[in-house]
């Protein structure tokens, strides 16, 4: 029987994917993101709200199909491929019932259950951390090698991506960076959108729960005006949309 560890469910999201969604967030993640605000999905043991089968996430998926019918169902962590057989099965189930389905990945994990999660997916909502080899790293714990693998197996597949970066003060908001950024997406013709996401502090208290030392806990958030700034950096570059 195939169990999955679910942290928690959103059934009405309208940021992660097109239309409106139903949720799933799965424990466990490889990274160790400096920006993180979710740290507890970070160990795949740590106790969840669920846990769940394949065919039992479906039947609460169906009981608001009619709330997602023009969205959508959405995996997310945590790093949802570290429950890839999960991820496969699940996604499995929502083609044969017609339901849309979109998987939000840091691109980390690369293993034989992969090719089976991505056989039924419709849209990756793709991070990029840094293109920057050196401060990916220090920044997230692993290199970026299979994040740049796994956008090439999506543009190999056809798969319409979204892409996700955030851009944090002293980090990731040098006009340089963005650029590299910015041009290393213009590549990949499968990329549909780019979403910059400001950094905050909204997860910092977690740390402080879990007693694991904060980072980055003398950054502020990232202005208005930095945003704004780096999303004309992209759009100077890119043809698509940049939100």
């Amino acid at each position: 029987m195939i169990i999955g560890r679910i942290h928690s469910i959103e059934t009405f999201g309208t940021v992660d994917g097109p239309g409106v969604r139903f949720v799933s967030f799965l424990q466990g993640c490889p990274l160790r993101c400096a920006f993180c605000h979710n740290p507890d999905t970070w160990n795949p043991s740590a106790k969840v709200r669920f846990e769940i089968t394949p065919e039992e996430l479906l039947s609460r998926v169906l009981r608001y199909r009619n709330y997602i019918k023009n969205g959508g169902v959405t995996l997310s962590g945590g790093e949802p491929l570290m429950q890839g057989e999960f991820a496969a099965e699940f996604f499995r189930l929502c083609h044969l019932n017609g339901i849309h389905t979109a998987l939000d990945t840091s691109g980390a994990i690369i293993d034989h259950y992969t090719p089976s999660v991505l056989d039924n997916t419709d849209i990756v909502l793709l991070d990029i951390k840094t293109t920057d080899d050196s401060l990916h790293r220090s920044y997230t714990g692993q290199t970026r090698d299979n994040n740049k693998k796994f956008l090439d197996i999506l543009q190999q597949r056809n798969i319409p991506v979204w892409i996700r970066h955030v851009v944090v003060p002293g980090y990731t908001d040098q006009t340089e960076r963005l650029k590299e950024v910015a041009r290393h997406i213009s590549q990949y013709p499968v990329i549909k959108r780019v979403e910059l996401l400001p950094y905050h502090t909204m997860g910092v208290y977690k740390y402080k729960e879990l007693g694991i030392k904060y980072r980055l806990e003398d950054i502020p958030p990232l202005s208005l005006e930095a945003i704004e700034k780096a999303r004309g950096i992209f759009r100077s570059i890119l043809s698509i949309a940049v939100n």
